[in-house]
């Protein structure tokens, strides 16, 4: 690809006339030099290091339109209404449009009329909706939160692996991959997937340093919400309560409106008209605590967030710096606050166990699909239940779930599934598993290391920057719980360890996770009777007794269990 002489001085000037913007933040003007001179660029900034400034901005200065992959309803409907404001022109294209509004998009695209158009990554595996732009001018291609391509991602989608495609459909304009969460393997891996092997990448690193990260420790249901209550009442301005399930979200709001507290909800299950009225009401304003699950707030552009408390433990530390990322974007002091409850792991055990089928569910359902659909009709759920008795009914909408988002199957009209790709062999399938395994196995250890966060006697942010495979020359951020009670007995992590399950010595889905060791514990050793875990370091269990002594232990030699 042939690279353009980039003169700065016009975006300057857009920088200032049209975002009212003294002067870029940084790794802005690199990736914006990288853009205008027509490099493929991987950009990993933090959340509020002004992204999407990133392609608004080259967008104005080059000839054709920018077309933008955005996951997220909420997120393109926000971006949508910060670029009328700017007074642009821009399409969003979802399933929210009506059927009028679509019509009115795609004429407008036809027309080259819009400088942006955002779409889903479903909408861009559409060929229908790729032929639109035949023809046309596209002169950026944009794909924000990329480490939704990554199968090593903390919130892997299916639907991005066909980016690579509609990128090469689109006639292969300048690449622009946006995200703020990516390791290592993480870039690596969108790199293949893009097909791009000279992708130039900017990283402008993890810290920021005005989020106080903080753990409360709760024994009790009864004690979070007393918690919650205490941080939301001490905290100032708006903030977004994140919960794991809909059903704690609607048990969360309640709780906070029978306080008397400012609280709505939002979630996947709702409707879109109680979804944008709440997501508006927030951005507006007019409303101070929005409880969530992580359907609400990637992207969302609300500088003034004070405080993002996390109910429940999130899946991985991507997820939660990701999530809890959203505040302080205006640079001001936030608290970033997880309220950790010991039981909360077995509830994403619990996804884990249901998230990934085994592999000979996947080789029954696809059989009995084969069976089923030879003549390419359509079988009705309960019907594959019934050729598939030795899979679980539960497990086998998971199992469709993947043969979908493989293009293997496809759902028709009334909740009807047929086969796409017939004749697989037993060992394509038993590959097609094998890949999950690994996938489940890396989201195992994810798990564990977020464990490890609620847990560790360490630095919050040393643990963050080292998860994301950063370096720092300080042990201590200064602000974070733990470095305000630097009295704390502080444990060093491995830096190799395995965090298999066998290892770990837990147990997924169905089965109890078996019961762990951690920092506030008040367990019992013999001869010595009571005391309170003050550390605990692989197999060694440090704790501090009545008597003010200070004792090391192995894990196995104290009871397990609170006494």
């Amino acid at each position: 690809m042939s690279k353009r002489r980039v003169d700065l001085a016009p975006l300057r000037r857009t920088l200032r006339n049209v975002f009212g913007l003294d002067d870029f933040r940084p790794g802005q003007e690199a990736v914006i030099r990288a853009v205008m001179s027509g490099r493929h660029t991987l950009a990993v900034m933090p959340t509020g290091a002004g992204k999407s400034l990133c392609y608004q901005l080259p967008a104005l200065h080059l000839p054709g339109m920018t077309v933008i992959v955005s996951p997220l309803i909420s997120l393109m409907k926000d971006q949508v209404d910060k670029l009328y404001e700017l007074g642009l022109d821009a399409w969003q294209m979802n399933s929210a449009l009506s059927a009028r509004e679509e019509g009115e998009a795609l004429e407008d695209i036809a027309l080259e009329r819009p400088e942006f158009v955002l779409a889903t990554p479903e909408r861009l595996a559409d060929p229908e909706f790729l032929e639109t732009f035949r023809g046309k001018q596209i002169d950026l291609f944009v794909i924000d939160e990329v480490h939704c391509l990554s199968q090593w991602g903390h919130d892997f989608r299916p639907s991005y692996l066909a980016l690579g495609q509609a990128h090469a459909a689109l006639g292969r304009p300048t690449l622009l991959a946006l995200t703020a969460t990516a390791t290592p393997s993480v870039i690596d891996d969108v790199t293949r997937q893009l097909g791009i092997p000279d992708l130039y990448i900017v990283n402008t690193g993890t810290f920021r340093p005005n989020l106080v990260y903080e753990v409360e420790q709760t024994d009790t249901e009864e004690d979070k919400q007393r918690a919650l209550l205490r941080v939301l009442t001490e905290a100032k301005g708006p903030g977004i309560v994140y919960t794991s399930t809909v059903k704690a979200v609607e048990t969360v709001t309640k709780f906070l409106e029978s306080a008397g507290m400012s609280a709505a909800r939002y979630h996947g299950q709702l409707g879109a008209r109680e979804r944008r009225e709440t997501q508006d009401r927030f951005m507006d304003g007019g409303l101070r605590i929005i409880v969530a699950t992580n359907a609400f707030g990637m992207g969302i552009d609300k500088p003034d967030i004070r405080f993002v408390v996390h109910y429940n433990l999130p899946g991985s530390l991507e997820s939660y710096y990701q999530e809890s990322g959203r505040a302080g974007r205006d640079g001001e002091p936030a608290r970033c606050v997880l309220l950790y409850q010991k039981e909360d792991r077995r509830t994403q055990a619990f996804f884990l166990g249901g998230r990934y089928p085994k592999s000979e569910h996947i080789t029954a359902v696809y059989h009995a699909l084969q069976e089923r659909t030879g003549d390419a009709s359509a079988v009705s759920l309960p019907d594959l239940q019934a050729a598939a008795p030795e899979v679980p009914k539960t497990r086998v909408p998971v199992v469709l779930s993947l043969l979908k988002d493989l293009d293997i199957v496809k759902e028709r009209r009334g909740a009807r599934f047929s086969l796409v790709r017939g004749g697989l062999e037993d060992g394509d399938l038993a590959a097609l598993a094998q890949e999950y395994d690994e996938r489940q196995r890396a989201d195992r250890d994810k798990l564990e290391r977020m464990v490890l966060y609620a847990q560790t006697a360490l630095c919050r942010w040393k643990v963050i920057l080292e998860y994301f495979g950063e370096n720092t020359d300080w042990e201590r951020c200064g602000s974070c719980d733990r470095c305000r009670r630097p009295e704390t007995p502080v444990i060093e992590l491995p830096v190799a360890r395995d965090f298999s399950p066998e290892a770990m010595h837990l147990k997924y889905a169905d089965e109890p996770v078996a019961p762990t060791v951690q920092v506030g514990d008040v367990l019992t050793v013999p001869v010595h009777g009571k005391g309170e875990v003050q550390a605990v370091d692989g197999d060694k269990v440090e704790m501090r007794f009545a008597d003010g002594t200070t004792r090391k232990f192995k894990r196995d030699f104290v009871v397990p269990k609170p006494a």
